[in-house]
């Protein structure tokens, strides 16, 4: 097998948290080009295949012209729920009461297009368990706006790490890059990474 060939990659993500996190990996993106793809579950799809998909999907969507074409998603799920992207302080509110005093499960699905077009793909899966919120710590926190546009109604980077009692995976992988799966998953794909 030939020795690592480029190290070119396209980050299929608009998120400023998965550039900060992939240049931890020593990787500068040489484009980014956020995937533009329906996101919507289908019926009764369960959080782990939905996971996989997206990141496959987005993939798959970007073209990487010659470069290696990084994508991921990452999902918050009660049970079999996967709960949404909160957009508006009604579902950021409604998230935190839900996740309050409980175990919850975050998977980030990671999917690499080689520059020959197979795509690989890993899930890191990380269970976080907030602790007992009172109405003003959520109240604080929705105050806050660090839940805009996150999976699950909030940022464990931001000031909802101080409520969270536990977490049993990847702290990476819940701002939603799994620094250790995506190392791997680049070496295994024959990207130039130390």
């Amino acid at each position: 097998m030939a020795g690592p060939t480029s190290t070119a990659l396209v980050l299929a993500s608009a998120s400023p948290r998965r550039r900060e996190l992939i240049a931890r990996l020593g990787v500068e993106p040489v484009r980014i080009d956020p995937a533009d793809i329906d996101e919507t579950p289908h019926d009764g799809e369960l959080p782990r295949a939905y996971v996989a998909r997206m990141a496959r999907e987005k993939a798959a969507a970007v073209d990487g012209r010659g470069a290696y074409v990084l994508a991921g998603d990452t999902v918050v799920s009660a049970g079999r729920r996967i709960l949404p992207k909160a957009e508006d302080e009604a579902t950021a509110r409604e998230c935190l009461t839900l996740l309050s005093g409980r175990r919850h499960r975050v998977m980030s699905g990671i999917a690499l297009a080689a520059p020959d077009g197979t795509i690989r793909e890993k899930i890191s899966e990380t269970v976080v368990r907030f602790k007992q919120l009172s109405q003003e710590e959520i109240d604080a926190y929705i105050a806050s706006s660090e839940w805009d546009g996150k999976a699950g109604g909030y940022a464990i980077q931001g000031h909802a790490e101080a409520l969270i009692a536990w977490i049993q995976g990847s702290h990476s992988g819940v701002v939603g890059l799994p620094l250790y799966e995506t190392r791997a998953l680049l070496k295994a794909a024959g990207f130039a990474i130390a």
